[in-house]
């Protein structure tokens, strides 16, 4: 009789697909060296997976290269290399690293062919390397040697050519013996091998891949207040920015602006929405952005204010949004991707898409403890201490913690008194807090300054909209004083600055900041600042752990002072031309720059300042110290200094050599002796009698408004395209502007003087009551001088895009003649913020100089100018 199977249709299920799996594996052992895509083959079900069936292929006119990130049962990342008509293929468990110091395991497995390296998408659950795909990196390679046979050898030396990774490169077989064959990928020595792989946006090891389109609900992560900072690494700080939280959902051309609590507030950061809406047209992929929306006050400070009075002024385009995280980009939910690796596609993402009003705010490094006390005394708000390994979790968090530079926070206004005397307006605002139940509301006592008479009467108009006859407190407090009390509905919401809270619970010598209207009233509770640990980054450390003490040094000053201009400002350099001793010098304690930013700063603009200052003499202004201490003018060359060049004694009887820089190591060799300012003449080294320009140096007397500086420039430049002379603008770095006209080598000092002298001349005598050609303060009180002495031999003026020795550390810009009447000042660009206007450019506004080169001054126009 026959017998009957006793196994469960599950079991037989299991049999059957066990049978499958070890016929596959029989077909790849049975797999010949004729056809070395059998083995891919026999691995893989066609019908179920959209890889590329196995076919040999023809080489191509270079060898193709490709690296494919594979996140499969475990991530990991695919090398392959054109060769003998297929990919040799070895999976990386770590993505390769440039540095020599760390070569990478591949372990090689089957060939794959050549149309695999096209291949990006989702193999399927069940198949073999289920998971997603994509291209990492990919070029071409060049072999060394014979490839095939150092192949089968063991050892195959190449070059890669790729878009991440490039420079000399060699895979070695290991004797170590294992079910595959074990190679090591090794980066060999060259320019490439200390160059940071390329940063663009990639999926990360442990995101979720999910729809293209964002979720349509983003809840932001809250820091915790705390009085003391983590001393342990695994920690970085930000710059705690005194503005609005924003999230921003950018799905397509729609592009949305919230609040923390979800209100859509897209309609008050237009100019923002419209940078997005151009930056997707350069790739900027869906995503949720997490940030802060400041406006810098005069000082160069957020300033909530100023926020406030750009909202109610629709001033929208002195708005800034600082980005800081990335909750979700490009289909994949990066919450539960470490916020370092957050951070890194942030920076990727924006890379080469600069825009000035939504920026990348960037983490700042230095002691934690340090770096609060510095931000304090740079007039910040405090700073944002954040784990490095943090996942993104909606609502607060341990992970992320803020120390406050004084006590300030959010209370429900619950009521206000009558104003006395001669204030308008309202005399006080009385504050409240819900407890942690969310219900009952209690008072925090009353603020009476902080208003101006506008805001005052602008205030009255809410509070008279939500007045109430019922206290919304219950007892209701009697806040002291005769002025008669009026209760209000628990609905506006006021930011407090105060020196401390009282025994019972009020808020002490309070000053009013602004009203909020991106948070509702319930979710207003009394900030108490836990004692922060101390510990480590992964542990909640103990309330008894030691307080690191620290006041903080100049330097860690000029950390948090040079973090507040936020952006940019990270260095720009991979590398200097010498080392900076004494690099943490604060040179200006204003914006924080320190010496070796100074010198980071030089050598990313060289390639821009360079052609205005090699082959000229050049003089430099040297502050050892910084600017706060002793300065002094340099000339000549008393002593050797890196890369700076000593012309022939000749050229400067009776002095020292004069001094000459050509290239970025004399530039950033100066720096290191001190140098802040670059002063050049009129002429260069190899003619010096012949001067090849004139400089007209504007310069505003007592009362004179920049827009006046700006109209003489323009008069300036018109009265010299009369004479059929071009003309070029700089600003100075301080309070003026340098027009700038090129001459012919053929004329000497004293034409050149006396051209200069007859331009500001006949503009003193047709303009007198705006413009002056003499010297000396009563002269100019009113007016702007012409300062035409900088035309005589051996005068000098400072160099294009020098820095000056100034607070801010403003520079002197070349900008098309076009920008000057939006213009802010003079100081508009400084060493933080200058190169990354050089790099938006679309084009020099000195483009043309040299076609003006071969200008000359003749008679004729001398005598125009003398009637």
């Amino acid at each position: 009789m026959p017998r009957h199977s006793t196994s469960t249709p599950s079991e037989a299920k299991a049999k059957v697909k066990a049978k499958a799996q070890a016929q596959r594996k029989a077909k790849a052992r049975r797999a010949s060296s004729a056809d070395p895509l059998a083995a891919y083959d026999a691995k893989r079900n066609f019908r179920a997976t959209p890889e590329p069936r196995g076919k040999r292929a023809a080489r191509g006119p270079a060898l193709r290269y490709v690296i494919q990130r594979h996140d499969a049962s475990h991530l990991h990342y695919d090398f392959r290399l054109e060769l003998d008509g297929t990919l040799r293929s070895w999976a990386l468990p770590k993505q390769p690293s440039p540095d020599v110091s760390r070569p990478r395991l591949a372990v090689q497995v089957e060939d794959h062919p050549l149309a695999y390296a096209d291949f990006e998408g989702d193999i399927p659950a069940g198949n073999y390397g289920a998971g997603h795909v994509d291209i990492w990196d990919s070029g071409t390679w060049t072999p060394d040697g014979n490839a095939s046979r150092d192949y089968a050898n063991g050892k195959l030396s190449f070059t890669l050519h790729g878009k991440r990774l490039s420079g000399h490169w060699t895979l070695v077989r290991t004797d170590k013996p294992a079910r595959q064959s074990q190679w090591l990928l090794i980066h060999r020595h060259d320019d490439a091998a200390s160059a940071p792989v390329a940063k663009t946006p990639e999926t990360p090891v442990n995101a979720r891949r999910s729809s293209t389109m964002p979720p349509d609900d983003m809840r932001p992560m809250l820091a915790t207040l705390v009085d003391q900072a983590p001393n342990s690494d695994g920690w970085h700080a930000e710059i705690k920015l005194d503005g609005y939280r924003v999230l921003i959902r950018i799905a397509g051309d729609d592009i949305r602006v919230f609040t923390r609590s979800g209100q859509d507030w897209t309609h008050r950061f237009q100019p923002a929405v419209d940078a997005l809406r151009k930056l997707r047209l350069r790739g900027l992929p869906n995503a949720w952005l997490d940030g802060e929306a400041v406006v810098a006050n005069e000082h160069g400070l957020p300033d909530f204010q100023a926020l406030q009075r750009a909202f109610d002024e629709n001033a929208q385009s002195d708005i800034v949004i600082y980005v800081f995280d990335l909750p979700w980009c490009n289909g994949q939910d990066l919450r539960e991707t470490p916020l370092r690796e957050r951070q890194s596609m942030l920076t990727a993402l924006f890379d080469g898409k600069h825009t000035d009003a939504v920026r990348v705010l960037q983490p700042v490094a230095g002691d934690l403890v340090s770096l609060w006390h510095g931000a304090c005394e740079a007039g910040l708000e405090g700073i944002m201490v954040k784990r490095d390994d943090s996942p993104y979790v909606s609502g607060r968090s341990d992970a992320w913690r803020k120390l406050k530079c004084s006590q300030r926070q959010e209370f429900v206004v619950v009521g206000f008194t009558d104003p006395t005397g001669a204030r308008q307006g309202f005399g006080a605002l009385l504050l409240g807090y819900y407890d942690d139940d969310g219900k009952t509301l209690r008072y925090a006592g009353k603020v009476g300054t902080g208003f101006d008479t506008d805001a005052l009467l602008r205030l009255r108009k809410q509070l008279d909209a939500a007045e109430t006859t019922t206290p919304p407190l219950s007892p209701a407090p009697r806040p002291g004083g005769r002025a008669r009390v009026h209760w209000l509905r628990p609905t506006l919401v006021a930011e407090v600055r105060f020196a401390e809270w009282t025994r019972d619970a009020h808020v002490r010598q309070a000053s009013f900041v602004a009203l909020r209207n991106d948070k509702p009233a319930k979710d207003i509770r009394r900030e108490v600042r836990r004692h922060g640990s101390a510990g480590s980054a992964g542990s909640a450390g103990s309330a008894n752990s030691k307080e690191t003490p620290a006041m903080p040094n100049a330097a860690t000053k000029a950390s948090a002072n040079t973090a507040k201009t936020t952006t940019t400002t990270a260095t720009r350099t991979a590398s200097l031309p010498m080392k900076i001793s004494h690099g943490d010098r604060v040179m200006d304690t204003h914006s924080g720059v320190t010496k070796l930013a100074l010198a980071d700063y030089y050598n990313a603009v060289s390639r821009w300042m360079l052609p205005h200052l090699a082959d000229r003499p050049v003089a430099v202004l040297r502050a050892p110290e910084g600017i706060g201490g002793e300065m002094f003018f340099q000339k000549h060359a008393a002593k050797t200094m890196t890369g700076v060049r000593m012309l022939d004694a000749s050229l400067d009887p009776d002095h020292e050599p004069l001094m000459q820089i050509d290239d970025v190591t004399g530039l950033v060799g100066a720096v290191q002796m001190g140098s802040v300012e670059f002063h050049t003449w009129n002429a260069r080294s190899d003619r010096i009698e012949r001067p090849d320009r004139v400089i007209f140096d504007l310069d505003p007397g007592k009362g004179v408004e920049f827009a006046q500086i700006v109209e003489g420039a323009q008069l300036i430049h018109g009265l010299l395209d009369e004479l059929g002379l071009a003309a070029f603008v700089k600003t100075s770095g301080g309070k003026g502007l340098h027009v700038v006209t090129p001459l012919a080598r053929r004329h000497t000092w004293d034409m050149a003087k006396s051209f200069a002298e007859a331009i500001a001349k006949h503009m003193a005598r047709v303009f007198p009551d705006r413009f002056t050609a003499t010297m000396g303060p009563k002269h100019r009180v009113g007016k702007c001088f012409i300062d035409y002495l900088r035309n005589y031999r051996g005068a000098t003026t400072v160099c294009a895009y020098s820095a000056r020795a100034r607070e801010g550390m403003a520079v002197s810009m070349p900008v098309h003649w076009e920008e000057l009447s939006d213009l802010p000042g003079a100081d508009a660009w400084n060493v933080h913020n200058a190169v990354d206007r050089l790099e938006a450019l679309k084009r020099d506004p000195w483009a043309d100089y040299e076609k003006a080169s071969q200008q000359r001054v003749t008679k004729a126009v001398l005598d125009r100018l003398a009637k």
